[in-house]
């Protein structure tokens, strides 16, 4: 007997030290997504696999990565105890769980603060025309979605440029036009950029070399760090240059998974830390300047907590709007309404019929 085995795979920065002290740790974790629910939330059911104060979150993910294709290669093995034979079980990643900055680093996105800043579709624009009546609705429609080869197409792009003068400027207007930032390859980029810059540079007793000389030099930098091949002076981007095709590649053109498309938004941070909180913080503000929070602080003193944490604002959303109802105007009230009811759909754990919960 074969049984395939979705693997919901997470990576995280979190703290090394016992104590409130930061001690920056990137870990990896796996869950095997067949477990029903609540059986997923035990700790039991969580697989530690590894952790480092010093690999960088790519370079453990392309480890992961390698580990989980040997293993679908060859098939694990192991004793089925229910019905007492032995069977093999064929793994793959279903999706990779993370929070938004950790999400856009494995899909090659430059994050929130770029011009094109989602990392599954291709909404956004420059400041000016987000700021316009037509690019602010266009932030709350869906854009053409993002592929992987779209993604590793314009990486390529970047590497074309950066052996020209001006590589600087050309691969920061790459960016702000796509939305494309390999965490991996930047560094790789900055080192033949940064060479360049030395070969150009001309002065009193110092000769500038000639732009054919310099684009050959660059060009067998650039080979040498794709490669790995060992360098005198750049042991650190030549693990970088080991690693490029084993974790850009990999995740950009692994079979059966869009990393675009299977990295689900953490609801945590964009909806109870992000939404929620900053309409919380509003609220709080407005009810202030009316010279209501006393009677704001009264009513909230049954359900109030000591700190205000995400679990506590999953609930405060639900009876804010009873708390609020004659103290705020309506548009407020309206506001909270709407996030309760998107909260009860978020985080809607067991979906019975797919078609009725999308109406």
């Amino acid at each position: 007997m074969v049984y395939s085995v979705p693997l919901i795979i997470f990576m995280d920065d979190i703290s090394g030290n016992i104590s409130k002290q930061w001690n920056k740790h990137h870990a990896v974790y796996m869950s095997n997504a067949n477990l029903p629910h609540k059986m997923l939330e035990t700790e039991f059911c969580i697989r530690f696999v590894t952790s480092s104060p010093h690999a960088a979150p790519m370079e453990m993910m392309s480890a992961m990565q390698e580990s989980i294709r040997k293993a679908a290669e060859s098939g694990v093995f192991t004793w089925d105890c229910k019905h007492e034979e032995e069977v093999m079980l064929e793994l793959y990643g279903l999706f990779l769980g993370g929070n938004n900055p950790m999400q856009a680093k494995e899909c090659s996105q430059a994050g929130l603060h770029c011009n094109y800043f989602c990392r599954t579709c291709e909404v956004g624009g420059t400041k000016e025309y987000k700021e316009s009546d037509e690019g602010y609705k266009s932030i709350f429609v869906p854009g053409k979605h993002c592929t992987p080869a779209g993604t590793a197409e314009e990486i390529r792009a970047q590497f074309s440029s950066v052996l020209a003068l001006g590589a600087t400027e050309k691969i920061k207007k790459s960016v702000a036009s796509s939305g494309v930032k390999d965490t991996i390859t930047g560094y790789i980029l900055e080192t033949v950029i940064e060479l360049g810059k030395k070969l150009r540079k001309w002065g009193a007793g110092i000769q500038a070399k000639p732009e054919a000389e310099v684009k050959a030099i660059l060009e067998k930098q650039l080979e040498d760090l794709l490669r790995g091949s060992a360098l005198d002076d750049a042991v650190e981007t030549t693990i970088l240059g080991m690693i490029l095709y084993n974790t850009i590649i990999l995740l950009l053109g692994m079979e059966g998974f869009n990393v675009h498309q299977d990295t689900p938004t953490e609801i945590l941070h964009t909806v109870l830390l992000g939404v929620v909180k900053y309409f919380w913080g509003q609220s709080v503000y407005l009810l202030e300047k009316a010279k209501l929070l006393d009677i704001f602080q009264v009513c909230l003193d049954s359900i109030k907590k000591a700190g205000l944490i995400g679990k506590h604002f999953k609930s405060l959303v639900q009876v804010m709007p009873f708390l609020i109802q004659d103290l705020r105007p309506r548009m407020v009230l309206d506001g909270w309404t709407c996030i309760g009811e998107l909260i009860v759909y978020v985080w809607h754990t067991e979906i019975d019929d797919i078609e009725i919960y999308l109406v």
